[in-house]
């Protein structure tokens, strides 16, 4: 009876060095997976980023984002009127009465 103990023993020392043994591994592929993980994420990040970019580039450059073209300039000769301002009427053509607000209203009181 005394060899019962000796096996109990050396059976209960292989048994926690195979359940050691599977948390090990277990730890291990546990960090290969993180590992896995972490670089999958940032591949995707990056892509998800270069797409944005991208589709920016694109909207901005040709898309409707992109700027309205400058208008050029060409010389053209200056107009052969006597007005300064073609916006403004000409003075010889006015009437007695002014449209101006601005300007003196004619005294038509009777005088005494």
């Amino acid at each position: 009876m005394a060899t019962g103990g000796k096996d109990r023993q050396s059976r209960e020392q292989r048994e926690r060095a195979r359940a050691y043994q599977i948390r090990q591994e277990i730890h291990r592929r546990q960090g290969q997976r993180r590992r896995r993980d972490n670089v999958l994420a940032l591949v995707v990040g990056l892509l998800v980023i270069a797409g944005a970019a991208a589709l920016q580039t694109v909207y901005f450059v040709s898309g409707p984002g992109a700027p309205a073209p400058a208008p050029t300039v060409t010389d053209t000769p200056a107009p052969s009127s006597t007005s300064i301002d073609p916006l403004l009427p000409d003075p010889s053509a006015s009437d007695s009465t002014s449209t101006d607000p601005l300007a003196p209203v004619p005294d038509t009181s009777p005088t005494p």
